[in-house]
């Protein structure tokens, strides 16, 4: 059986999600993060020396990374079903939004977090100012640009699509989850100037299979 090492707010998460699509049998090891550092327990270190969450054992392989996760689990369990077929322009779409996940839009939202962390960090009170003014001004004049190139081109695509390979659900939306529920819960994509994400999430949450992730997985800020 598939043991998933599942860590609480994580991208774990969506490999839950997934399985429970595929409906295929697995146990859940769960892992709480530090309340101080919001760092992964040590004691996933013993399964992956990153100690990085999503990692999946089946057998005797044990797999870290949400995407080469993703692609195991599609290729292994449901390749028909979730994966289209190799070669085709579906093929490409699919591997690019498959890498486009981690690959291009995670870095400039977790730079963000990282500078949103900076700025409520305990420093001298005399240091605070200029740490939230460097903070301020590096979201304003470089990261803040990409987030929203990044949020336009995705709105874009899922104005004609009502998932990221058309009618049917794949493995990519299972990868292209977290950013997205992510930025939808921390208010960083809104209705009013993106729909077409925020549809596209509700989509995705209300499937019975996410729904039943959630029972599983437990407390989940992004939905």
């Amino acid at each position: 059986m598939i043991t998933v090492h599942h860590l609480n707010n994580s991208r774990s998460q969506r490999i839950l999600w997934m399985l429970e699509e595929l409906e295929v049998p697995y146990e859940i090891k769960r892992y709480e993060r530090d309340p101080k550092t919001m760092l992964a327990p040590e004691g996933l270190k013993k399964v992956h020396p990153l100690g990085k969450s999503p990692v999946i054992t089946d057998g005797d392989l044990t797999i870290a990374e949400s995407g080469a996760i993703v692609e195991y689990l599609a290729s292994t369990y449901a390749p028909e079903s979730m994966l289209p077929e190799h070669g085709a322009q579906q093929w490409i779409d699919y591997t690019y939004w498959l890498h486009y996940a981690e690959g291009s839009l995670m870095p400039p939202l977790v730079m963000r977090l990282v500078f949103e962390k900076v700025k409520t960090s305990p420093m001298p009170f005399f240091i605070r100012p200029v740490a939230k003014g460097i903070a301020d001004k590096t979201n304003s004049i470089f990261i803040g640009p990409q987030i929203r190139t990044h949020f336009d081109f995705v709105e874009n695509h899922l104005a004609s699509n009502t998932w990221f390979l058309g009618d049917q659900l794949s493995a990519a939306d299972f990868q292209m989850s977290f950013p997205l529920e992510a930025s939808v819960a921390r208010g960083l994509v809104e209705r009013k100037s993106r729909p077409h994400i925020v549809d596209y999430v509700a989509r995705m949450h209300e499937r019975p299979a996410y729904q039943r992730a959630l029972d599983k997985g437990g407390k989940y800020d992004f939905a």
